[in-house]
């Protein structure tokens, strides 16, 4: 891993300046170390597979199944399968298609019951009626109005002290 060349990678597509030191570069050193295991685990997993596969092979041709060109021999036992067809035993063709069957009639039982059972009404939209204001409210603004008047013609001094009194409970 090289620092130099990372710093400038990092700079040329971010415009972003780093130091040698700056911890995004033991991060980076953690996820080489990671990959690394990873890269390792894969490795050997796929030299297990190709081994095994070596193995089916070589029993394929020591059992002259493979190789002669002459009419092959009877298959193996451990080779022997259920029938296929296009890649997928017919058995597990048969359980795709019921289990595909019992989707769609469940699909088709619960949309048909939506759509048989009755559903609650939505509830009325509230309806408000104004109500006409009593002579005492029709007073009291007409009286609020004036007063709104009266205390803007007042001086600063007297506006504050009765805007400070009306704060009070």
């Amino acid at each position: 891993m090289d620092q130099q060349k990372l710093r400038t990678l990092v700079f040329e597509k971010t415009g972003v300046r780093i130091d040698i030191d700056d911890p995004i570069f033991a991060l980076v050193a953690l996820n080489d170390a990671v990959l690394a295991e990873a890269v390792e685990r894969h490795v050997a997993l796929l030299d297990d597979a190709t081994a095994d596969l070596a193995d089916q092979v070589q029993a394929l041709q020591e059992s002259g199944y493979l190789g002669s060109g002459a009419t092959p021999a009877a298959r193996p036992a451990a080779l022997v399968s259920a029938p296929v067809a296009h890649g997928v035993p017919l058995q597990e063709k048969r359980i795709i298609a019921i289990a595909g069957g019992a989707a769609l009639l469940c699909a088709f039982i619960v949309l048909a019951g939506q759509a048989l059972l009755p559903r609650p009404l939505p509830a009325p939209a509230p309806v408000i009626v104004a109500r006409e204001l009593t002579p005492e409210q029709s007073v009291a603004l007409r009286d609020g109005d004036k007063l709104a008047r009266a205390v803007a013609r007042l001086d600063s001094k007297t506006r504050a002290a009765i805007a400070a009194e009306m704060q009070k409970p």
